[in-house]
């Protein structure tokens, strides 16, 4: 059920909220202190490597007249797009990197490799989900707005087709974004003619995506145009495949918890931290998996500062960890297989109507029992 006073449900009163608040904010200010020319190598220096992969990806998948040279190519490729996404478009996306004042790596002016407009993107998730994680009818990211992730949503027969719907937004996951980025940019705006104006800036945006990837290079590549063609749709589908298991598993496994409207009613800053250490949960990875999820492993730390960095969350975690020992509070982590088998399991039993999956949940404890 949503948490409708997160205070109580946290076991802590007024002044331990404050005294976590202010714990918290040192930490931000201590990392912002030491941010400097490593951090500014450092993303510089993703951005080199993921182009020049990109490169020879595309140009082992043209060059190779094996199928070995083929699948390695496109494993490279889908690896390329997923860092593209994640690591750089994501992470620069919300401003993690606007403090070097370079016009390139800045989040008005990077523009990712996927169907979705950043600018759109931008208000529905850094504003919409951030400020309101896990916040019911507020967080629109709360099942994508196809799916019901909580009980307290009421089900309806649409919902049945659920499991269904999940498996097409995992492999269509950046379409599912960019619609979920214009249906947002539309709310914000009132006239007819700016919600059209919405609607063919993302056209623009897919017209040159799809012709990029489904045009120019394949036709690039001559009379080898099929299996650039194939190349490019399969790392698509793999970049978006790995991208809705990262997002999911940060925000849907058990642990991640709901909220209540109300609870954002006079909600201060020390206690939007504390809803964002109970609304979102982190999966267990080592620096590769964490480089290629764009550090979102670290979910609980991005949600509780969204603009720091996204290499320096591994030494905030440490600090966050310690904090929820010291407050009683869970850290919630597993691993990428547990948290997605949970998340998976929620998908597919509120797919139920609430009375017929509280029969079948009987139905098992009973059956365990005997």
């Amino acid at each position: 059920m949503a948490i409708t006073d997160v205070a109580q449900y946290a076991h802590l009163n007024k002044t331990d909220i404050e005294m976590l608040g202010a714990e918290l904010d040192a930490i931000r200010a201590d990392i912002e202190e030491s941010l400097g020319a490593r951090d500014a190598a450092y993303i510089r220096r993703t951005i080199a490597f993921q182009r020049i992969l990109e490169v020879g990806a595309r140009l082992l998948i043209g060059g190779s007249r094996s199928k070995a040279g083929w699948i390695t190519g496109t494993a490279a490729l889908a690896f390329a797009k997923s860092v593209e996404n994640m690591e750089i478009g994501h992470n620069v996306g919300h401003g993690q990197w606007d403090w070097m004042n370079d016009p390139e790596i800045h989040s008005n002016t990077w523009e990712w490799d996927m169907a979705g407009l950043s600018s759109q993107w931008r208000y529905s998730h850094n504003y919409e989900h951030h400020v309101f994680t896990n916040v019911i009818d507020m967080d629109h990211d709360l099942g994508f707005g196809v799916m019901r992730m909580t009980s307290d949503q009421p089900w309806e027969p649409r919902h049945r087709m659920q499991p269904l719907r999940n498996l097409l937004l995992a492999v269509g996951f950046e379409w599912g974004i960019a619609l979920h980025g214009v249906h947002a940019a539309q709310n914000r705006v009132q006239s007819a003619e700016e919600k059209k104006a919405q609607s063919r800036a993302v056209l623009r945006k897919i017209g040159r995506q799809m012709g990029k990837d489904y045009g120019v290079f394949p036709a690039l590549s001559r009379s080898r145009w099929r299996r650039t063609l194939g190349a490019n749709f399969t790392a698509n589908v793999l970049r978006n495949l790995w991208a809705y298991v990262v997002i999911f598993c940060g925000h849907f496994p058990d642990g991640a918890e709901k909220f209540a409207a109300e609870v954002v009613e006079e909600e201060n800053k020390a206690e939007w931290y504390l809803r964002q250490m109970l609304g979102t949960a982190n999966f267990d990875a080592g620096p590769l998996m964490a480089f290629a999820s764009g550090h979102l492993c670290y979910q609980v730390e991005h949600h509780l500062f969204p603009d720091l960095p996204s290499n320096r969350l591994p030494q905030v975690a440490l600090r966050v960890r310690a904090l929820c020992e010291k407050f009683d509070l869970p850290y919630t982590t597993g691993s990428l297989q547990s948290q997605y088998l949970q998340t998976l399991r929620t998908i597919h039993r509120l797919a139920l109507p609430d009375g017929d999956d509280s029969h079948r949940q009987r139905r098992v404890s009973a059956s365990h029992k005997r």
